[in-house]
């Protein structure tokens, strides 16, 4: 059985279990952001976007490469099991005081190709590149 909830609901109920706590998630669509909280996903349009930031409980600065793999595996799951085709991801790590860790994305191009003309260690790859730790952006 498939949640019928909002992807910010189904998102973090999932990452909890895995010691990621969503603090935010908006939709990007067409460029444009609006609220969370908004219809089931499988209300959502393939290509939607998402902009998120999430806590995480390590002690480490920047951002590590399971959190990352367990975001993107936890929202293609999601996707996957509602035929939704994610748009572009943008996300932000904060530790629990709400201090940014750092940012990484998806393009949404990678999502497309995934499993055709990108396979799991090129797309990882891709998206492992995008992190900028926030404390490598400070020197």
């Amino acid at each position: 059985m498939t949640e019928t909830r909002p992807i910010d609901v189904a998102l973090e109920n999932r990452l909890m279990g895995q010691g990621i706590y969503v603090t935010e998630c908006t939709l990007l669509s067409d460029n444009d952001v609006t609220a969370a909280g908004f219809d089931s996903v499988d209300d959502l349009p393939d290509g939607t976007g998402l902009v998120l930031e999430y806590e995480t409980v390590t002690e480490t600065s920047g951002v590590g490469s399971d959190e990352v793999g367990t975001v993107v595996r936890t929202l293609l799951d999601i996707a996957n099991e509602h035929g939704w085709a994610p748009g572009r991801l943008e996300a932000t790590s904060v530790t629990t005081d709400g201090a940014v860790r750092g940012h990484w994305h998806v393009d949404q191009a990678w999502f497309d190709g995934l499993g055709l003309e990108l396979d799991d260690l090129e797309f990882s790859q891709r998206v492992l590149e995008t992190i900028q730790s926030e404390a490598a952006q400070q020197e």
